[in-house]
């Protein structure tokens, strides 16, 4: 493309330097101004759905309750009202409502702060990074950060949030104080990272280990690498150390290096789907459903020829395949067809698996209508939009679904997240 493309791609054409930096300034103005726009917006949202307009026939069952969004001293918001507006702003619901928290947050405990963003002096992602911070505070304690951080809050840094924060801790909630050092005093953790799998199928571990369980855990490591090499393993000794920590976990080595017993090998599990296509059989790559990601066919042929791996081959499902039961409950087939058909909540922007949430009726059960058009997978909170919250949902196609608000607003969505507002 273009220089002169590039200058014309937003229906104008700049001349010089002075007119695009002249156009950039005033679309900056623009997009603060619909930040603190937004804002306002939102507030007027909780505002318009608080606590004391729910039916009290809404609230029998666990059905629609309240729903605090803020910290103590706010007010609360009718527990279904964030889903209209998450959808209204782009966001799952989950955003949403960490969007509509920070701004009751801001308006209602941080009252300087609300100044600074309503008149321009901060910006509006800063003034909520605050609010996010002092959200746990109580009402004292989320004044005293509002009166030190607003005479500069439009310069002030993470850092001095946070030493705000925490003298606001010390000074006006103690059990929190405490609560607070014993987590720091402890900071033991081991991560195993599923959510960024690397096309090889490897994972980034990291942790912070009491000293006696890392002497144990490496001398264990060192011991298993130096046996794989004794029985003619040829991999350098990183790599060797990382197999020979598969080998702990599958109980083929042991911690206990005093005694030499080791217990029985847990055999890996490897459940594999095979799907007949010719892109299945000749892709050069397979996806790996607990972690959402796609690793080489060579490394899955890697692991199922491993010497304690037991290989389960399930039975063809046809995603295209109309199932039916007369039971209101769909069958384990019918389930399974559901999850791999719509790997997540079918809900607009929700990202939630399919595996452990509801698989529900998109219309009510009538006696008859347990198939495989009419069930999928909903998490439990949208769940409950449907069946308590005045949602309706309508499938137009095996990953396509349309929502429609109790305010009227329809939301078409895909579950490959191709949005589409009508």
């Amino acid at each position: 493309m273009s220089e002169g493309q590039d200058a014309t791609r937003s229906g104008e054409s700049y001349d010089s330097p002075d007119q695009v930096l002249a156009a950039l300034h005033a679309n900056h103005q623009v997009l603060a101004t619909a930040e603190v726009d937004r804002l306002h917006l939102a507030v007027a949202w909780a505002v318009m759905n608080p606590t004391d307009t729910l039916d009290d026939a809404a609230t029998v069952d666990g059905t629609q309750g309240e729903l605090a969004v803020a910290g103590p001293g706010a007010p609360l918001v009718a527990e279904f009202c964030v889903g209209d507006l998450a959808l209204a702003l782009g966001m799952s619901t989950d955003a949403g409502r960490t969007y509509l928290g920070d701004a009751v947050e801001i308006r209602y405990r941080l009252p300087k702060i609300w100044a600074a963003v309503t008149s321009g002096r901060v910006q509006v992602w800063k003034a909520r990074k605050i609010a996010q911070a002092t959200k746990p505070l109580c009402a004292a304690g989320a004044r005293h950060v509002d009166a030190h951080l607003a005479h500069d809050v439009g310069r002030c840094s993470f850092a001095q949030i946070d030493r705000a924060v925490e003298d606001a801790i010390r000074r006006f909630d103690p059990d929190l104080a405490e609560k607070r050092r014993r987590e720091a005093a402890d900071e033991r953790c081991l991560d195993v990272d599923l959510d960024q799998v690397s096309f090889n199928g490897t994972v980034h571990v990291d942790g912070e280990l009491d000293l006696a369980d890392a002497i144990d855990f490496n001398d264990a490591i060192t011991a298993g690498a130096k046996e794989l090499a004794d029985l003619g393993s040829t991999e350098s000794l990183n790599v060797r150390r990382s197999l020979a920590a598969g080998a702990l976990a599958r109980r083929e080595l042991t911690l206990d290096l005093q005694t030499g017993e080791r217990p029985a090998p847990r055999k890996r599990e490897l459940v594999i789907y095979v799907h007949l296509s010719e892109h299945a059989v000749t892709g050069g790559a397979a996806g790996v459903e607990n972690s959402r990601s796609a690793v080489s066919v060579e490394q899955v042929k890697g692991w199922c020829a491993g010497t304690n791996t037991r290989v389960t081959i399930r039975p063809v499902i046809d995603l295209n395949e109309h199932l039916h039961t007369d039971a209101y409950r769909p069958t384990d087939r019918m389930r399974e067809q559901a999850v791999l058909t719509n790997a997540t909540c079918v809900f607009p922007h929700c990202t939630r698996p399919a595996r452990p949430a509801d698989l529900d009726h998109l219309e009510n059960f009538d006696g008859t209508n347990t198939e495989s058009p009419n069930l999928a997978p909903l998490c439990r909170g949208h769940h409950r939009y449907k069946t308590h919250g005045g949602w309706t949902v309508v499938r137009t196609g095996p990953t396509w679904f349309t929502w429609t608000t109790p305010y009227g607003y329809s939301y078409a969505w895909d579950t490959t997240h191709t949005r589409h507002t009508h």
